[in-house]
C-alpha cells in the first residue's frame, strides 16, 4: 500500500497563542511532524478561540502556519446553548438519556456546516483525516462523512460521555484510532469493539529544553518553596481541590508553601490561601518551563486526562509530579517512570508533599527518573515513526 501523502487534521480549535488546550496542542504538534516528514498537511478548524462561548473570533479562510495550511470555518450560529447544557448536565449526572437526546446534544455542540461541506466536496483529496477530541459534535458529524479515511485521536477519558450510544457509533465506524497511552487504548477496548489492528498507541513527542529556576525566582521575587499548576483552571481539571488541599496543608503543617498558577480561567482560592497564590495567567513556554524547574512539585489534580503534556514537561524540567490517583493515565505514567507520587485523599496529599519538601534527595531522584522516562518514551523520532506507520496502515 502506498504511503498516505495528503493528510488533514481536524479539531474544533487550532492551538495558537492563548487558544490552547492539551488536545489541540497534541493535534497541532503531530500535524507539524507529519508536514516535516514531507507529507502535505492541512489543518481544518473553526473560527472560535474560546472553548466556553465558541464565538467566531477569527476570519474564515486559509492561513499558512509553518509547513501547514490552516483552514478556518465559521461555527454555526444555530446552536441552542440552553438545550445543549440541559442535556449535558443530565449526562454528567449519569441520568438516563435517549439516543435522540444524545443527538440533540451533539447537534447543539460546536458544529460547522461550512467545514462539513468542505469534506463532502473536497474530502476525497485527503488520504487520511485525523480528528479529535471525541467529545464534540464537530468530530462526530465530520467522521460520518469520510469514515473509511478517518483516524480518531479521541483523548478518551473514563467519564459519562464515553458510555453514550453515539460514541460507540463514532469509535466503531472510523478506519482506526490513535491513542496517547496504553491505559487509554485499554479503556477504549473495554467500551467498544475495536479490532487490535485498528488501534495504535502513538502519543506525543517532546523536544528537550533548558530551564532556569533561579531566573524565574528572581523575576517573580519568590524565595519560598512552591507547588506549580499549569493549564485550564476549572473544576474538571481539579484546581478547586488543589487549592482546598494546599490551604489545609499550610494550616496543618505550618509549612510556608506557595501555589503558582499559569494558564487561563478564574480562580477562587480559600481566603486563608489567597495571599499565597501567585497567578501568572498565560505565560510563554520559557517562563512556564522555568517555573516548572523551580517547583517542589508539579501538581496535576485532574482525573480526566488521556495524556498529560505538562507532567512530561515537568520531568524534562527536572521536577517530580504529584497527581490524583483517580487519573488512571497519569498514575500509570508515574508508576512506569517512578517519577511521581499520587494521592487519593487529603492525608495522602499531605504525606506526599511533605516527603517532597523534606527529602530533597528523593525529590531529585524521582525527577531524574521521570526525565529518563520522557527521553526514552516520548522522543520525537519514536513518536513520529509510530504516527507515520499508523497513517500508512
Amino acid at each position: 500500500m502506498p504511503p498516505a501523502r495528503r493528510i488533514a487534521f481536524l479539531s474544533p480549535r487550532f492551538a495558537d497563542g492563548p487558544t490552547v488546550g492539551g488536545a489541540e496542542t497534541l493535534l497541532r504538534r503531530l500535524a507539524e511532524r507529519v508536514a516535516a516528514a514531507g507529507r502535505d498537511v492541512t489543518f481544518l478548524t473553526t473560527c472560535a478561540t474560546d472553548h466556553f462561548t465558541w464565538a467566531n473570533a477569527l476570519p474564515p479562510g486559509d492561513r499558512k502556519v509553518g509547513r501547514i495550511t490552516v483552514r478556518y470555518f465559521p461555527v454555526d450560529a444555530t446552536r441552542d446553548v440552553p438545550t445543549f447544557l440541559a442535556v449535558q448536565n443530565r449526562i454528567s449526572r449519569l441520568a438516563q438519556v435517549t439516543r435522540d437526546e444524545e443527538l440533540v446534544w451533539l447537534k447543539n455542540s460546536v458544529n460547522s456546516e461550512a467545514l462539513y461541506a468542505h469534506l463532502r466536496d473536497e474530502g476525497q483529496a485527503y488520504d487520511r483525516v485525523v480528528m479529535g477530541p471525541y467529545l464534540f459534535g464537530l468530530v462526530y458529524f465530520a467522521s460520518r462523512i469520510l469514515p473509511d479515511r478517518t483516524l480518531l485521536l479521541p483523548c478518551l477519558h473514563d467519564e459519562s460521555f464515553a458510555y453514550l450510544s453515539v460514541m460507540r457509533d463514532l469509535f466503531e465506524s472510523v478506519r482506526g484510532c490513535l491513542f496517547n497511552t496504553v491505559p487509554e487504548r485499554d479503556l477504549a477496548a473495554r467500551l467498544f469493539t475495536l479490532p487490535p489492528a485498528h488501534s495504535s498507541v502513538v502519543g506525543m513527542g517532546l523536544d528537550p529544553f533548558t530551564a532556569d529556576a533561579e531566573r524565574f525566582r528572581r523575576a517573580r521575587g519568590i524565595r519560598q518553596p512552591y507547588v506549580l499548576y499549569a493549564g485550564r483552571r476549572e473544576p474538571g481539571k481539579g484546581t478547586p481541590l488543589l487549592m482546598d488541599y494546599l490551604g489545609v496543608f499550610r494550616e496543618r503543617t505550618r509549612q510556608d508553601v506557595k501555589l503558582v498558577l499559569t494558564g487561563s480561567g478564574p480562580i477562587d482560592p480559600p481566603p486563608a490561601l489567597a495571599p499565597h497564590v501567585i497567578d501568572l495567567g498565560f505565560v510563554s513556554e520559557e517562563v512556564k518551563h522555568d517555573a516548572m524547574a523551580g517547583a517542589v512539585a508539579f501538581c496535576h489534580p485532574s482525573v480526566n486526562e488521556s495524556l498529560s503534556i505538562v507532567i512530561l514537561e515537568s520531568w524534562l524540567a527536572g521536577t517530580p509530579v504529584l497527581v490524583h490517583a483517580g487519573g488512571e493515565v497519569m498514575r500509570y505514567q508515574c508508576r512506569q517512570s517512578n517519577g511521581g507520587l499520587w494521592f487519593r485523599n487529603y492525608p495522602e496529599f499531605e504525606e506526599s508533599l511533605m516527603l517532597l519538601l523534606t527529602r530533597p534527595e528523593i525529590r531529585q531522584a524521582m525527577a531524574a527518573r521521570g526525565k529518563r522516562f520522557v527521553e526514552s518514551e516520548y522522543a520525537w523520532p519514536q513518536v513520529e515513526a509510530r504516527l507515520l506507520a499508523a497513517l500508512d496502515a
